[in-house]
């Protein structure tokens, strides 16, 4: 059985944890590497001189001991709490020292040999002990003061880069968001002469690439709106034109192509509006429940669907099957006209491209339009309505322009639409309005 993985706190992934991190444990690793050379250096030189003073002072006491002259103080004949091994060591022959705590303090004892006996010296290693532990405290307490500057100096370096790479993934994200108009602005990419590094030329790169991208559909967006302005008025004076042909199967053909132009027309200059941002809302309390059932009648009334063609030519109208289910009906605060064409538009699109039946469901500020045929496309859930991109679902026709300006609208009045699909099959809209607190009931009220 594989070791289960620690899942470490959200917060470790950060650049400026792991730089701390990093910065710490080499640091740590640094002082103690530097503090047990400094140990060892200071506490061999403190322990070779003690060693050479009581090897000094045995020498003296054995030059009093072979005259027969009494001994110096701090020596003496085998002495009382003289350690086992040192006079062992001194009954072969040898001299040698050992520190011991003798009678409560820290002693360098020497001894050396006398006549089968030995011969020992002691000194007092309070001192010697008392600094090699000062130093220790005082590497300890330089290690730490040290690592908490370093650290302090490290975090605020990384932080200050960290910020400016967190400043340029908003940037990203709200240039995907469609914020064109979004910039890093790195002053480090202001002056050609100032030395640049990674991440302001990463900034750069991407205002230059946000510039083009920019530049790019503001020549595009022009195109459209220019190209549906000029066909505007020579499609007026076909429809015109049209109408005064007489009745008939071709007559009735040029009426239904000229009326389909001048609606993708009028859908181009929509969308070249909301492109432009230059779309103006007028915010007012309604009550949804009526509001969406006035979209249904107009649909129904409109005739979303067409029948096959009858001898005269022209197609017979059919009545949409459309449901509408209001679980809880509630206040928002949206502009009327906007909302209208926005449900209008999914309706629509449902019987175009789905089957019947069409159900609209209101369940407080969220509004689903569902059908029962084959689903959106697998791209258009992913990515949402792209234009002049369809994928019949039903057989049906269009140029890809209901969905987006749903959507474009949707966004206008500062509401949320998702497309899905249900699970037991069926194309599934879903679009959530800011929801309004219920008005007083001397407040006058639109109910449409």
């Amino acid at each position: 059985m594989s070791a289960r993985r620690i899942r470490m706190p959200a917060w470790t992934a950060g650049l400026t944890w792991k730089a701390a991190a990093f910065i710490a444990v080499m640091c740590c690793a640094l002082a103690a590497l530097l503090g047990a050379l400094v140990h060892v250096s200071v506490t061999h030189q403190t322990v070779g001189q003690a060693r050479e003073k009581a090897l000094t002072k045995l020498e003296d006491a054995t030059r009093a001991y072979e005259a027969g002259d009494p001994l110096p103080p701090g020596s003496g004949i085998d002495p009382a709490g003289l350690p086992a091994s040192l006079r062992a060591l001194a009954l072969t022959g040898r001299h040698g020292t050992v520190v011991t705590d003798h009678l409560g303090r820290p002693t360098m004892w020497a001894a050396g040999p006398a006549d089968d006996r030995a011969v020992a010296a002691t000194i007092d290693y309070s001192q010697s002990v008392r600094t090699i532990t000062g130093l220790d405290r005082a590497i300890v307490g330089s290690s730490v003061l040290a690592i908490a500057v370093t650290l302090l100096i490290g975090v605020f370096g990384v932080t200050r880069v960290t910020r400016r790479l967190h400043q340029t993934a908003t940037v990203a994200r709200r240039i995907s968001a469609g914020d064109l108009d979004a910039r890093v602005n790195d002053s480090r990419t202001k002056g050609p002469s100032r030395p640049q590094d990674e991440v302001a030329t990463v900034s750069g790169a991407l205002d230059t690439m946000a510039s083009t991208l920019q530049g790019k559909l503001l020549s595009e967006q022009r195109f459209t709106a220019d190209v549906a302005h000029e066909l505007r008025t020579p499609l007026t004076g076909l429809h015109a034109a049209a109408e005064l042909l007489p009745p008939g199967r071709p007559t009735h053909l040029v009426q239904d192509r000229v009326r389909a132009m001048r609606l993708l027309t009028e859908d181009l200059l929509e969308i070249s509006r909301l492109d432009a941002g230059s779309e103006k809302i007028q915010p007012d309390l309604h009550r949804l429940g009526p509001l969406a059932e006035r979209v249904v009648r107009m649909v129904r009334g409109s005739g979303a669907a067409e029948a096959p063609a009858s001898g005269t030519g022209e197609p017979q109208r059919a009545a949409p099957r459309t449901e509408l289910l209001i679980v809880r009906d509630t206040y928002v605060e949206t502009d009327r006209r906007r909302l209208e064409r926005v449900l209008g538009n999914l309706l629509v699109n449902a019987h175009k491209h789905g089957r019947a039946p069409v159900v609209v469901t209101v369940d407080g500020p969220v509004v689903t339009v569902r059908d029962h045929g084959d689903g959106y496309p697998a791209y258009l859930v992913e990515h949402g309505p792209q234009r002049f991109r369809t994928e019949p679902r039903a057989g049906g026709k269009g140029h890809g322009l209901g969905l987006t300006i749903a959507v474009g609208q949707a966004g206008a009045i500062h509401a949320g639409l998702t497309f899905t699909n249900a699970p037991d099959g069926g194309a599934l809209a879903t679009l959530t309005l800011p929801e309004a607190a219920e008005p007083d009931v001397t407040r006058d009220i639109n109910p449409k």
